[in-house]
C-alpha cells in the first residue's frame, strides 16, 4: 500500500467518541529493532493519535526537548510521583527514573482518545495490569545477526555495550508471544504498512 494511500485512510479516522474509551496502542522492540522510526512514522499517518511522553530524571542530551523526548524533572518530584500513585508504571534504570503518568492515560482514554506509548516488556506488563484492554505490537528484527549490524552501524556504542543490548534483546525476543501483533522491520515501508493496518483495524472496528 502506498504511502499516499495509508495517509489517506488514516485521515478519515477521528478520536474522542463521547462516552466511547479511547485505545491504548502499546509498542515495544529490542534496541536497534527500528522502534522510534516506526513510531515517528505512525504519528505521523495519524495526526490526532496521542503520543505517552514518559517522565524521567536524567538529565537531556544534546538535542534532546522536554515534552517531545521526554519530559525531565528532578528526582525528589518524581519520587513524590511514586508515593502518590502518580505512575501508571516506573522504574529505575542505571540511577535515573522513568515513569509514565497515569493522569494522562486516564483522562485522554476516558474522552475516547487514542495513545501511542512505545515501552519496553517489562513496562508493557505493568501497563497489562492497569490497562488489560491495551493492543500490544512487539517490533522484530529479521535476526540477531541483522540487529548486530544496525548496531554497530550507529557506531555510538561500544562492543561490550552492544553486547549488552544482544543479550537484552534475546530475552524480550523470547517474550514475544505475549504480544497481540508481532511486526518483522526487514523492508521498513512494509513494517510501516503492517502497523498502519492494525491501528487502522482496531480504530475502525472499535
Amino acid at each position: 500500500m502506498s504511502q499516499q494511500k495509508l495517509k489517506l485512510s488514516a485521515s478519515i479516522l477521528s478520536t474522542g467518541v463521547p462516552g466511547k474509551p479511547g485505545h491504548l496502542f502499546i509498542l515495544s522492540a529490542p534496541s536497534g529493532a527500528g522502534k522510534t522510526t516506526l513510531r515517528r512514522a505512525v504519528l505521523d499517518q495519524f495526526p490526532d493519535l496521542l503520543y505517552s511522553v514518559s517522565y524521567t530524571t536524567r538529565e537531556p542530551r544534546h538535542g534532546e526537548q522536554y515534552g517531545v523526548d521526554y519530559k525531565f524533572i528532578a528526582r525528589d518530584e518524581f519520587e513524590k510521583g511514586i508515593a502518590g500513585d502518580r505512575w501508571a508504571e516506573w522504574a529505575e534504570v542505571h540511577g535515573n527514573y522513568y515513569g509514565t503518568a497515569a493522569d494522562f492515560l486516564n483522562k485522554e482514554l476516558a474522552s475516547g482518545k487514542d495513545i501511542l506509548i512505545d515501552i519496553d516488556v517489562k513496562g508493557t506488563r505493568k501497563l497489562l495490569r492497569r490497562y488489560p484492554e491495551s493492543i500490544t505490537i512487539f517490533i522484530m528484527p529479521p535476526s540477531l545477526d541483522v540487529l548486530r549490524q544496525r548496531l554497530e552501524s550507529r557506531g555510538s556504542d561500544s562492543s561490550e555495550v552492544i553486547a549488552l543490548r544482544l543479550k537484552n534483546a534475546k530475552e524480550e525476543m523470547a517474550q514475544k508471544e505475549h504480544y497481540h501483533h508481532v511486526i518483522i522491520n526487514d523492508q521498513l515501508s512494509d513494517a510501516v504498512a503492517q502497523l498502519v493496518l492494525i491501528i487502522t483495524k482496531y480504530r475502525t472496528d472499535g
